[in-house]
Parts: structure tokens; sequence; C-alpha cells
């Protein structure tokens, strides 16, 4: 038997934009094994060809979806649970629409939080950058030239040339620790192990802990919103929405929730005594459940939180922003001044 080729998964967003395609396929009335035919003839990838040959042939087999797209090992779980739970229903195709949806939010959700993490992560460089120039290649060329005017330099002007001296002398260590950190920062966000112990340190930060939670929230909301809209109860949906939190904490609120139902309390107050909604969230939910539209109130919460969300780390950016200049205007002025004034100094003496 031929060995197949690894193929990375699929992003959220390519998986959203399969969605979409069987979604529109289905509802035309074209079977599955038909449609992965048709996607197969009009692209002209090759690993994507090779991928829907695999769903193809798998397909052809065994005449099931979900085993054909788990088949292929590019689909996440819980995108292969939800088509499973569709096929059998017979509502696949809605499965499909609610699986585009939802995946589109997710991949927004992602890459907001790429841009509200990578900016100050850039900002913070350049400032690391810059400073280390000036500390290692501009002041120990001002210090040389004090010693040979003979010119005293002291309190933070020499300190710092003292310590630019240090860093030149010790670069090639600096680069092997920063390179050994970025080692150990790859080799944690691949193990389960390292994003529970990065979860937990971003708790201990204000704004990293908020947007984390708000985060977890509304891929939870979005889960219940997709569960819901397939034909699941309340509580169907919350316990198969709640598997796709990987935040300890999140997920501490979750069996806080769950105990709290046990207890007599209804979904929706659980949910806003467990602090994962808040109250309108939650009097939303409840005059959904009572008026019959639970899939339109959670459709809803989904939208307000992804908007939420976007607003917060939006907030997060603009006051990053001159904070990180003003920083390192600050540090900028402070190195230079320690170099300027003993300068100004000196040729006061002449």
């Amino acid at each position: 038997m031929e060995k197949q080729t690894a193929i990375k998964q699929l992003t959220d967003t390519e998986t959203a934009a399969f969605c979409s395609q069987m979604s529109m396929i289905l509802h035309s009335g074209i079977s599955a094994l038909e449609g992965i035919s048709i996607l197969k003839e009009d692209t002209k990838s090759g690993e994507e060809q090779q991928i829907l040959a695999r769903i193809f042939d798998r397909l052809t087999e065994t005449g099931s979806f979900a085993d054909a797209l788990e088949a292929s090992g590019v689909f996440p779980g819980y995108m292969l649970h939800m088509v499973k739970l569709g096929e059998q229903s017979g509502r696949l195709d809605e499965v499909m629409t609610s699986l585009t949806s939802y995946y589109e939010r997710d991949a927004a959700i992602s890459f907001s939080i790429r841009n509200a993490v990578t900016y100050p992560l850039v900002m913070g460089a350049m400032m690391l950058v810059v400073i280390l120039v000036l500390v290692t290649q501009v002041l120990p060329i001002f210090q040389q030239v004090f010693n040979q005017f003979g010119a005293p330099v002291q309190g933070i002007s020499l300190l710092l040339m003292n310590a630019g001296s240090a860093l030149g002398s010790a670069s090639p260590v600096l680069i092997g620790v920063i390179l050994v950190l970025a080692v150990i920062l790859v080799l944690l966000l691949k193990t389960s192990g390292g994003m529970n112990l990065i979860h937990r340190m971003g708790q201990a930060l204000p704004f990293t802990s908020a947007i984390s939670d708000m985060t977890a929230s509304c891929r939870f909301s979005g889960g219940m919103a997709l569960m819901i809209a397939s034909g699941f109860s309340m509580e169907e949906s919350f316990s198969m929405a709640g598997a796709l939190s990987d935040n300890p904490a999140f997920q501490k609120k979750l069996k806080n929730c769950e105990d709290l139902v046990a207890g007599g309390e209804s979904m929706s107050d659980a949910l806003f005594h467990a602090n994962i909604f808040s109250g309108i969230y939650a009097r939303m939910i409840s005059i959904g459940q009572k008026t019959g539209r639970l899939e339109d109130a959670m459709q809803k919460v989904s939208s307000l939180q992804e908007e939420a969300l976007d607003e917060h780390i939006s907030r997060i950016i603009g006051r990053l922003e001159p904070t990180l200049v003003a920083v390192l205007s600050i540090l900028t002025g402070v190195i230079l001044l320690s170099v300027m004034l003993p300068l100004m100094g000196l040729m006061s003496g002449l």
C-alpha cells in the first residue's frame, strides 16, 4: 500500500471555506460524493487535490462523509463530531452551514488576538533593539572620548556605560539565551501541557487574562449557537460546546455551572452565576427559551460577544500604542541625556 504524505491540518479560514462549499453543494441536492468529485476537478492545488482524493476514496469505500473527512487527517475534531451527528440526524446540509459560520467567527477571533499580541511584541522588539544599539554601540564610543579627555563620568551615565560594555562583550551569550527561550516557547505551544502553562501565566496578567476569558466565552457561545441550530437541546449543547475550550479557568466556570444546574437552577441562571455570561446575555437566553426562539437568542449572544471581544482588543491596542511610544521616548531620552550632560560639562571646561 502506498504511504500517504503527511498534510498539515487546515486553518479555521480554510475549514470555513470547505464547509461553505459543501453547504452550497448539499443544499443544491448534490450528494457528498458528487460534491467532492466536483471540488477535486475544480481545484488546481496539488495539496488540495491530495486531500480531496483521500476523502473521495474513503467516501467511496464506506459511504460515510464523517469517516472520509476523518481519514484525510486535516479537519478539527469538533467538525468531525458535528458532521457525524449531521449524517445521523439527516441534517448534514444545515450542519455544514452552521459550521461555516462557526469557523468564520473563530477565524475572526484568532485574527483579532494575533493582531493584539503581534503589535506589542513587534513594538517591544523594536524598543529592545534600539536600546541595545544605543547602550552597546553608542555609549562605549562616548566612554572612550571621556577617558581620552580624562573627564570623570558618574551616576547613571557611568552605570549605563558600564552596562553597555558588559552587554557588548556578552552579546554572543545573550543571543544564545534568547534563542533558547524562543525554542522553549515554540515547544510549549506545541504541547497541551505547555499551553496550559501559558494559560496559567496569562491569567496573572490583567489584559491577557481578560482577553483569554472573553475568547473562551466567545468560542463557547459560538459552539452553543451551532449546536442549538443543529437541533440539540440546551443541555446537550452546553456539554459539547464546553469541550471546545482548553482554558483551565474557563473549565472551572463550566464545572461550577454544571453544579448549579444539578442543584436546581435553570441553565440561563447558572450561566450567569458561574460568570460565563453577563446578566443581559443570560436574560436573552432565558427569554429565548420561554418564547421558543432559543436558536436566534444564542446566535445574537454569540455575535454580541464577538463584537465585545473586538472592541476590547481595539481598546487595548489603542492604549498600548501611545504607552509603548512614550516608554521608548523616555528610555531613549534618558540614555542620550546620560551622554549629553557629561559632554556639555566637558565642553564647558575647555
